[in-house]
């Protein structure tokens, strides 16, 4: 078997954004929120799965929107390049979330939470060690919550992710490792199989399931990721070298100078200040500091 690649705005919705997926949304959604304590029991999909038309391809992320018990929004992002403004626009996603749901004239009272859960496929937070992490609202020298936090951001980071299949004990653990590796998959394991929606996410995920017209759109879209991820590292690699070629440029400019400055201090005492100017090519002005440093006592 092959699967198609979860990470894909394609893939992602087709498997946990479809009418028929509310049972593997609830498992992944519990799994990442709620690992210890599943809270979610039944939720709506906001904008039911459709097929997406890649011709002119512009955005490189999804959005599967959902409410789930206690009347949550849950906002799930699937991001597979590290775009410039990116954190803002996760902040500002969540914000219009929760502002949208007012209509003009309406109590404030009637805003319930939002969550929004982003799974990237970089490192977000270098500095933090470890794969979830979740963040609200709280005071910034006593760390202590805000009233209330209507708004919590969760990110998933994948590249922190190193369990091997054989390592996975937990529901959270299977999940994430569906995301980051069912396409290097030819089975389903088994450790995976024995839960329901796990089983039902890879049948979902079955390249055998789609259309060719499906597999044409896919491939266009991993394609062009794939030219994106390249163009970012040629325009990293070329700052890079830019950089070097400054900083080697600039070393041989100072050790010019510096050599220049040598040949000055051993002319000075037997030749003149214009003389040594046009012998090394440094000002007055420089054989003149450089005379009275000499001439000065230490």
């Amino acid at each position: 078997m092959r699967f198609i690649n979860p990470k894909t705005d394609f893939a992602f919705k087709k498997i946990f954004g479809s009418e028929d997926s509310k049972d593997i949304l609830i498992s992944f959604l519990n799994s990442i929120l709620y690992p210890d304590n599943p809270q979610i029991e039944d939720l709506t999909i906001l904008n039911p799965y459709q097929a997406p038309k890649i011709r002119g391809i512009k955005d490189t992320y999804l959005d599967v929107k959902a409410t789930i018990t206690g009347n949550k929004t849950v906002i799930i992002e699937m991001q597979i390049l590290n775009i410039e403004g990116f954190e803002k626009r996760i902040l500002y996603n969540a914000a219009k979330a929760y502002s949208i749901q007012l209509k003009s004239g309406e109590d404030y009272t009637l805003l319930n939470p939002v969550i929004a859960v982003t799974i990237t496929d970089f490192e977000m937070f270098p500095h933090l060690d470890k794969v979830i992490s979740r963040f609200v609202l709280k005071e910034k020298e006593f760390l202590v919550d805000y009233l209330i936090y209507d708004i919590e951001l969760v990110f998933v980071e994948l590249p922190k992710f190193n369990t091997s299949i054989n390592e996975l004990e937990t529901l959270t653990d299977k999940w994430i490792y569906f995301i980051k590796s069912a396409k290097t998959l030819e089975t389903v394991p088994q450790t995976m199989a024995q839960i329901p929606e796990l089983q039902k996410a890879f049948t979902i995920a079955n390249e055998t399931t789609l259309t060719p017209e499906e597999l044409e759109d896919l491939e266009k879209r991993e394609i062009y990721i794939y030219d994106q991820r390249n163009a970012i590292k040629k325009a990293v690699r070329l700052a890079r070298e830019e950089a070097l070629k400054q900083g080697i440029e600039q070393g041989i400019e100072q050790g010019k100078e510096e050599s220049k400055l040598e040949i000055a201090r051993q002319l000075i005492g037997l030749l003149d200040d214009q003389t040594i100017s046009q012998t090394t090519g440094l000002s007055i002005e420089q054989i003149q500091q450089l005379r009275q440093k000499q001439e000065t006592p230490s």
